[in-house]
């Protein structure tokens, strides 16, 4: 038996945006809408099993409908940017998915749904239409079922005509007329002005229809009948706004709904762009290019696969003075927890192997000493991640000339699958088997036999040898062959010195303080309930949304099918009506400190040194900012007391040493002054002035000493916005404003700073001329979709434009301070110890006799790192922790 499911695009993509947390790949793009949609694909693929399968979009803003009333819909807020851009990523997944899609200029989603529906009717075909939209519920018939989202797009509500009745006393078709009396305002539907649900659903119980209420209107008494009667007009035209058209001309369109499942290669090449690795996971798609990429490497490849144990020391000695790449295959994300499963050496006609066990014994000795050696070059795939999991083991790795990895991610940063088997197809060289294929995956993962480990570590050493051939060539056409060799290179030394070296933790005054937030916790649950005057479950959204809006009567801004909403953007907005809101903001924030960073960090704090060793990754972020994991220091939380005071516990590892932190002032801003010439922007760094102050004093038009602090406010928020291409959208979120004077907002400022407008409206263009944008350190992000002929593709890469050279300049200028005070150090022979890279802050413990000469050292070289037309600013604090260095 064939089943229908037919989906209304729009509606589900809006729910999915709102319902979704934000979520954006590393190349910035927005993904929230697009994953939702995904997950409820996979729900229905799952759980219904279709043979047939239809999303349906509105084509345009203007329908048959806007003939008669030119109103309909008037009034809608403007999609917001950061959902517009989903849609063309939502129809790239499906295509993926294998399921149709269609559009029709001048109709709606609602009247291509409607129309298969009556085929469906006609057809006698089992059908489910998933929409957000009650409209659609007049075409529920004994075919049709109507699901509605109910809590985001995770639940639905069924309605049969059986259903229908229940909840409303009405036959489907009677929906079409509650619409007539009611109106609808989402759609500028006038209906009656004055009769709600509850009216509409009486008035149509005692007559039936829109037209039958109008005729026996002299029944109705007093203003009823006043207003049934001055607006009957408005009722016949809302009614037929509201009524579905399903006589849309879809030739042949119902014999391409038929669904044969999804090709698995397609989907995991759209999840890996997208980055949506749990997905990937979930449904065990191969990597990108795994499938492509899993024949037999050896076979194209020539070389002789030699096990390092057939060789003499000698015979090992004198092929490794010969080798041209050395491949290091450690398992595991966390480098400092890796298990190192072997390495080869790809020398000549010949690629020496030997497992991790091999190199730790005494026949190992000759490639520990090789690896060692700084006047031995090494060219490799993720050395940072190889050096940091030799050196646990005891093993030092030095004299890294080149790394494949790295050159990849510079080549290219907003694709995020640079492993060894896609590169190689990339580049048309022999294939390598993806890891999956050779180890499995997750709980699947297994280490294969030593001949099968031996020629895949040999294939990947192969081929890191080929690809730094064709890479360096890539760098140096692309002018950033500097880029590599001064900074990354130099840099992924310097950190992985950073991450071995580690920053010691207090456990005792972590778990003191943990104890502090307990209590805290359980004082703010204790005044939650004396305000509510009752005991509940203040982390259940149903208990906390009956106490607010039911007992204490606070107005319900936002309800989801499921009842009341609680999130934090709704209690912020509900601050002002009762206490007992800001306890319960509080509250969260405290039981977050305490599970996430107080019983996280714990964790990670290694027992043989006392410190927790973080994983700086260089080759995620497309703005050249790095990453920190296990765990994440740049994520600790500052903009509460208690978070800050988490830092207390991060200690000198020497007794009598200080920590101390250096972070540069407004660096983006700064940056920005820098490259668009604005003159006001300049003159206010020139002349040391507060840029907020300044800004709102332009903008508002008013001098300094009468910028409040609301205006500052608004200043700071516009400031860092357009370094981050903020829209309104995403401006009134923050300010708590309307999109309307956020727009506004924003135009001033461009008014008053004409010369970041010019920059912003110079960059787009040269993207478009060059396809590319680039830092003033010749950091290069491609943006193919600036010439895209889809607006929403075409706004992103215009936004991206935009704030690509300003924060990777700003990610540049940090690095370069990084590299160069590691050398600084080295040169006067300092004991003081660069330990993290937060934002832009640099931390260091520093020994109490060289403190004076770090306080005036460490600013002088992260203020000199790039000369700007406006000066470079840092800040520095010294503490006995790093909460004091502030």
């Amino acid at each position: 038996m064939d089943k229908w499911i037919l989906i209304d695009g729009n509606s589900i993509a809006n729910r999915a945006f709102y319902a979704m947390p934000p979520l954006t790949n590393s190349a910035g793009l927005h993904t929230n809408a697009a994953y939702g949609f995904t997950t409820m694909l996979l729900k229905l693929l799952e759980e219904e099993k279709p043979t047939h399968m239809l999303v349906a979009f509105d084509a345009g803003k203007v329908t048959f409908r806007h003939e008669g009333y030119g109103d309909y819909k008037g009034g809608r807020a403007k999609t917001p940017p950061e959902l517009s851009e989903q849609f063309p990523v939502i129809k790239e997944l499906l295509n993926a998915f294998g399921i149709a899609q269609f559009e029709l200029p001048g109709y709606e989603a609602d009247d291509i749904i409607g129309t298969l529906t009556r085929l469906a009717d006609e057809r006698k075909v089992e059908t489910l239409v998933v929409t957000g939209d009650k409209d659609m519920l007049q075409l529920a018939s004994e075919q049709v079922t109507i699901a509605l989202t109910r809590k985001g797009v995770s639940e639905v509500e069924r309605y049969g005509p059986a259903e229908i009745g229940e909840k409303y006393g009405l036959t489907p078709l009677q929906i079409i007329d509650l619409k007539g009396l009611m109106g609808d305002q989402s759609d500028n539907i006038p209906g009656i002005p004055g009769v709600g649900e509850k009216t509409a659903l009486k008035l149509l119980a005692d007559y039936g229809t829109v037209e039958d209420v109008l005729a026996n209107s002299g029944s109705l008494k007093g203003k009823m009948k006043e207003k049934v009667e001055a607006h009957k007009e408005d009722a016949l035209m809302s009614k037929k706004l509201a009524t579905i058209y399903r006589e849309v001309p879809l030739e042949g369109k119902s014999e391409e709904l038929a669904y044969g499942g999804y090709d698995r290669t397609a989907l995991a090449e759209a999840f890996r762009r997208l980055e949506f690795k749990s997905l990937t996971e979930r449904l065990e798609l191969p990597e990108a290019g795994a499938d492509a990429a899993a024949g037999d490497a050896s076979a194209a490849a020539q070389y002789e696969v030699v096990p390092a144990s057939s060789l003499s020391a000698g015979e090992l000695r004198e092929t490794l003075a010969q080798a041209e790449s050395v491949y290091i295959e450690a398992a595991g994300e966390n480098p400092h927890h890796a298990q190192l499963l072997g390495l080869a050496v790809a020398a000549g006609d010949r690629v020496v192997t030997l497992t991790g066990g091999e190199l730790l014994a005494a026949a190992g000795e000759p490639v520990r000493k090789w690896l060692a050696d700084a006047g031995a070059p090494k060219i490799g795939y993720d050395l940072h991640k190889s050096e940091l999991a030799l050196g646990w083991l005891g093993i030092e790795l030095q004299g890294m000339s080149f790394d494949v990895l790295l050159a990849a991610y510079l080549l290219d940063p907003t694709e995020s699958n640079q492993t060894i088997a896609s590169l190689t197809q990339r580049y048309h060289l022999p294939a390598v088997p993806s890891d999956e294929a050779v180890y499995g995956k997750g709980a699947k993962f297994q280490v294969p036999d030593a001949d099968k480990l031996a020629a895949h570590l040999a294939a990947k050493a192969d081929a890191v040898r080929r690809l730094a051939a064709l890479q360096q060539g890539d760098l140096a056409s692309g002018a950033m062959d500097k880029l590599y060799y001064e900074l990354e290179q130099p840099l992924s030394a310097v950190l992985a010195g950073m991450e071995k070296q580690g920053i010691r933790v207090d456990a005792s005054a972590l778990e003191e303080l943990g104890k502090e937030l307990e209590r805290n916790i359980a004082q703010y649950m204790s005044d939650i309930y004396t305000h509510a005057g009752m005991e509940f479950n203040i982390n259940s959204t149903k208990q906390l949304g009956e106490v607010l809006f039911e007992k204490l009567g606070l107005p319900a801004l936002k309800k989801t099918k499921t009842g009341y909403s609680t999130d934090a953007d709704v209690l912020e907005k509900l601050e002002p009506y009762h206490e007992i809101v800001k306890l319960i903001l509080h509250y969260r924030q405290l039981s977050k400190l305490q599970s996430t960073y107080i019983e996280g960090l714990l964790k990670e704090i290694r027992k043989e040194t006392g410190k927790v060793h973080t994983y700086y990754r260089q080759t995620i972020a497309a703005t050249g900012r790095l990453s920190s994991q296990f765990p994440n220091l740049q994520n600790i939380p500052i903009r509460l007391e208690e978070g800050r005071r988490i830092r207390k516990a991060f200690v000198p590892s020497e007794p009598g040493w200080y920590i101390l932190a250096a972070d540069y002032s407004q660096i983006e801003l700064r940056v920005l002054a820098h490259i668009s010439g604005d003159e006001r922007l300049k003159e206010a760094f020139l002349q040391d002035m507060d840029i907020h102050t300044k800004t709102a004093s332009d903008v508002f038009g008013v001098p300094p000493e009468s910028v409040d602090a609301n205006m500052r406010r608004q200043a700071k928020a516009v400031n860092f916005g357009i370094v981050y291409g903020i829209s309104d959208f995403g401006l009134s979120n923050n300010l708590g404003i309307t999109r309307k004077d956020a727009a506004k907002f924003i135009e001033q400022y461009f008014e008053a700073f004409k010369g970041v407008r010019a920059y912003m409206d110079n960059i787009v263009m040269q993207a478009r001329r060059d396809g590319y944008v680039t830092t003033l350190l010749e950091r290069r992000r491609y943006l193919p979709e600036i010439k895209a002929s889809n607006y929403n593709l075409r706004s992103f890469a215009e936004r991206t434009a935009m704030n690509t050279p300003i924060q990777g300049t700003a990610a540049d200028i940090i690095k370069l301070a990084m590299v160069r005070m590691d050398e600084t150090l080295s040169e006067r022979g300092l004991r003081s110890r660069m330990l993290l890279q937060v934002h832009d802050e640099l931390v260091f413990e520093v020994p109490e006799d060289e403190l004076d000469t770090m306080k005036t050292l460490v600013p002088e070289v992260m203020e000199r790192a790039l000369k700007l037309d406006v000066p470079l600013k840092a800040d520095v604090h010294y503490g006995v922790n790093w909460y004091e260095a502030k």
